[in-house]
C-alpha cells in the first residue's frame, strides 16, 4: 500500500468536487467516527464466535470491508491534513507498545 499515493488520490478526489473547505481535521475526524460507528454496528449483536466467522458470510464480509475502507480513508486524510507521516507514526507506536507491554 502506497500511503502517499492514496493521500494524493484523496486530495485530487476532494479538489475535483471542491470539497477542500470542508476537509479540515475536525470535520474529517467527526466523519471518521461516524464511519467507525457503522463498522461497530455490524458486530453489535453478534456473539464473539459469530464475529470471528464474519468472513463466512459474503455480504457481511463485503460490508465490513467497505466500512474499514471508509474509516481508513478518513484517517489518511486526517494524517495528510495534519502532516503526519503515517508509516513513521506506526513504527513509533509499535515500539512504544513493545516497551509498555513486554513479553513475559
Amino acid at each position: 500500500m502506497d500511503i502517499e499515493q492514496l493521500q494524493r488520490r484523496l486530495r485530487d478526489f476532494a479538489a475535483a468536487r471542491r470539497w477542500e473547505p470542508y476537509q479540515t481535521p475536525k470535520n474529517l475526524a467527526m466523519a471518521m467516527v461516524v464511519e467507525a460507528a457503522e463498522l461497530v454496528e455490524i458486530f453489535q449483536w453478534l456473539t464473539p464466535e459469530e464475529s470471528l466467522a464474519i468472513a463466512d458470510d459474503a455480504a457481511r464480509h463485503q460490508h465490513v470491508g467497505e466500512e474499514i475502507a471508509d474509516v481508513m480513508l478518513y484517517l489518511l486524510q486526517i494524517a495528510d491534513q495534519c502532516q503526519v507521516d503515517v508509516a513513521a507514526a506506526l513504527e513509533r507506536k509499535l515500539a512504544l507498545n513493545a516497551i509498555k507491554h513486554p513479553v513475559r
